[in-house]
């Protein structure tokens, strides 16, 4: 699995291999990046923000609802790939707050079936797009 990896990082870096896969929904055309991108048998997805709903709090509930808004714009893309969680073999993880850690746990776990977890890295972020409290970014497997 390793060689997989480290070849599907080698072949991003050519243009010619490297094709955007589809995107859930039209991106504004003023954004400089797609969704996601296949090579080969790998996905690469980008980040997804997480915006806490007006009035909420931003370390409760509120960031509940962001974890949630971020792994489901990643079920999205994933959908849109004929893919779901169960194919996600990384993920890395941004936090605008550390101390959120437990909360985003909480709220992550949910999203894999029989706690299959991937391989995942966090660490905190100051100044996330948008203000947003997190990101979550993945990689999945086709195979």
């Amino acid at each position: 699995m390793n060689r997989l990896i480290i070849a599907a990082f080698m072949l991003a870096a050519s243009p010619a291999l490297a094709q955007p896969a589809p995107a859930p929904q039209p991106l504004p055309a003023k954004l400089p990046f797609s969704p996601s991108v296949r090579v080969g048998d790998i996905l690469f997805m980008s980040g997804q923000i997480g915006q806490v709903p007006e009035g909420m709090d931003r370390h409760k509930e509120g960031f509940d609802a962001a974890v949630r808004a971020a792994m489901d714009s990643i079920g999205g893309i994933l959908k849109a790939n004929g893919l779901n969680f169960g194919h996600v073999v990384k993920c890395t993880v941004m936090l605008d707050d550390m101390a959120d850690w437990p909360r985003f746990n909480a709220a992550y776990l949910p999203y894999f079936a029989d706690k299959r977890l991937p391989a995942r890295s966090a660490f905190g972020a100051d100044g996330l797009a948008a203000g947003a409290p997190l990101e979550v970014e993945c990689i999945a497997a086709f195979k």
